[in-house]
C-alpha cells in the first residue's frame, strides 16, 4: 500500500525541493550570504541558533544539536530554506526594522499573520515571560527597551527580528509585535514571512517545552 504524504507539508516540500534541485549552488551560496561546500556537507545555515548543513541536491539536513532542531525536524523550516536559497538575495541590514504591514503585500495578507503569528506569540508567551526571556537569550537574543519583554535576534544568517511582548493580566489581554530587518524583504516574500513566524515560534515553545524536562 502506497504510504499517504501529508499534503499541508510534504507535498509542498516536493514542490520547493524540485526547484531546489534546480540550483547552481555555489550561485545561491554567493546571493545568500552563505558557505557551501559539498566535501563538509554543503550549505552552512545557522537557523535560531543552531548551525545545520544543507546538502545538495537532496536537502539533506545535519546538525549535531541533539534536542529539537527546526530545520532537521519540521517541514515549514525545510521549506522556507529551499525556498530562501532558490530565490532569496541577502543584501546588507540598514539598521531599522519594520512591521508586516509595511512590506510588500503585507496589508493584504495582515489578517492571517495576525492570528497566524502575532496572536500565536501573544498568547503562548504573554504570561511565560520569564521562559520567553530565557529562550530567546540562549539563541542569542538581545534585550531591547519596546515591551515588557523584547528581544532582537538572528532568525538565520544575516537576518534579523524583533519580539516584541507586553504582558497579560486580570484586565488585560496579553499582546505582541514582531518586527523584521529592514533587508528581510529581499530574501523572504509576505507569505514566506508567515513561515518565519511559525517556525521561530515554534522553535522557542520546543525549547520551553524541553526546560522543563
Amino acid at each position: 500500500m502506497a504510504e499517504v504524504k501529508n499534503n499541508k507539508d510534504e507535498v509542498p516540500f516536493e514542490h520547493y525541493l524540485e526547484q531546489y534541485r534546480q540550483l547552481d549552488p555555489e550561485e545561491a551560496a554567493l546571493r545568500c550570504g552563505l558557505e557551501y561546500d559539498p566535501e563538509k556537507g554543503g550549505f552552512a545555515i545557522r537557523l535560531m541558533g543552531i548551525n545545520y548543513r544543507v546538502s545538495f541536491p537532496d536537502f539533506t539536513v545535519t546538525t549535531e544539536e541533539p534536542g529539537f532542531a527546526a530545520l532537521r525536524d519540521t517541514y515549514p523550516a525545510k521549506i522556507l530554506v529551499a525556498r530562501f536559497l532558490t530565490h532569496g538575495r541577502v543584501t546588507p541590514f540598514g539598521g531599522t526594522f519594520v512591521t508586516y504591514r509595511d512590506v510588500p503585500w503585507g496589508e493584504l495578507y495582515f489578517r492571517n499573520f495576525q492570528g497566524r503569528c502575532l496572536a500565536r506569540l501573544a498568547y503562548g508567551f504573554g504570561f511565560k515571560l520569564p521562559e520567553f526571556s530565557a529562550a530567546l537569550e540562549k539563541i542569542g537574543g538581545t534585550r531591547v527597551k519596546t515591551g515588557d519583554a523584547g528581544y532582537e535576534f538572528e532568525f538565520i544568517n544575516h537576518l534579523r527580528m524583533q519580539f516584541l511582548l507586553w504582558a497579560g493580566d486580570e484586565e488585560f489581554p496579553p499582546s505582541s509585535q514582531i518586527l523584521f530587518g529592514d533587508n528581510v524583504t529581499t530574501a523572504f516574500t509576505a507569505e514566506d514571512m508567515a513561515y518565519i513566524g511559525d517556525v521561530s515560534i515554534g522553535t522557542l515553545k520546543a525549547m520551553c517545552q524541553n526546560a522543563k524536562k
